[in-house]
């Protein structure tokens, strides 16, 4: 006699369909077949089909759409070079750093722009090292990849440094070598912090984040050639459509 299968129900037909989407039988954006469907064909009731569907879910190889069922998720994931990021070299007069490395990966790029001049949260007050009565000027941008939102990027800058410079104009603006070099502030150093966390509600609704995905919130900090703060930028980037890369110098 054969040795009994030490799996649970809702395990063997989990185990089946992730296979099904690891030889590739199943691609990204493929409909998974009705609840009843799969229990007829593993002869098993809807609630194990239930949760072996939930199973892949919180792996994230399925999404789970109001109304439409269950579908494969995408893999394919943006390649966020940040250690060659927003370099002065990577800004051109047609695209900035951030468009020109998605071009590179052969896909297609486009921001929304908003302008805002507003107190900053202590958050950004501390790293810009402002007092509570000074302002920030804050590029909000919602950056675009094949029309699907990607990430939320606000950009925060000393008031008295943005004031009447390109900084202000609410749109995509893109010069060669920066909008900070050109009007005489350009990046000499960087620091960076990345937080992995649960989105908001907000950031949910505005990027269309699956449930149960985190996002990594990247904040940059720029310094100048006095080693004073010059800028803030703060990006929500959801855990399911990133890469981020960073190259060393090994010491």
């Amino acid at each position: 006699m054969g040795t009994a299968d030490p799996r649970a129900l809702w395990e063997r037909v989990a185990d089946d369909l992730r296979a099904e989407i690891n030889r590739g039988d199943l691609k990204a954006g493929d409909p998974i077949s009705p609840e009843q469907e799969l229990a007829d064909r593993h002869g098993v009731s809807r609630q194990t089909v239930r949760q072996a569907l939930q199973q892949l879910t919180n792996e994230g190889l399925l999404l789970s759409g109001r109304g439409r069922g269950r579908t494969v998720r995408s893999q394919t994931r943006l390649h966020w070079q940040l250690s060659h990021f927003e370099t002065q070299e990577r800004h051109s007069a047609e695209a900035d750093a951030w468009s020109n490395g998605v071009a590179d990966q052969g896909r297609n790029p486009h921001q929304d722009v908003t302008v805002e001049i507003n107190v900053p949260t202590p958050k950004v007050a501390e790293r810009l090292g402002l007092n509570q009565d000074d302002l920030v000027v804050v590029r909000r941008r919602v950056r675009y990849v094949d029309d699907q939102a990607f990430q939320l990027a606000d950009s925060y800058f000393p008031e008295s440094i943005a004031r009447g410079t390109l900084l202000m104009q609410p749109r995509d603006v893109s010069v060669p070598g920066g909008i900070l070099a050109s009007i005489g502030y350009p990046q000499i150093k960087i620091v960076d912090e990345i937080e992995i966390r649960m989105p908001t509600k907000e950031e949910s609704s505005k990027l269309g984040i699956a449930a149960g995905t985190p996002v990594a919130e990247h904040v940059r900090t720029g310094y100048g050639e006095d080693g004073k703060p010059l800028r803030v930028m703060i990006t929500i980037v959801p855990g399911d459509r990133h890469v981020l890369v960073y190259e060393l110098e090994a010491q």
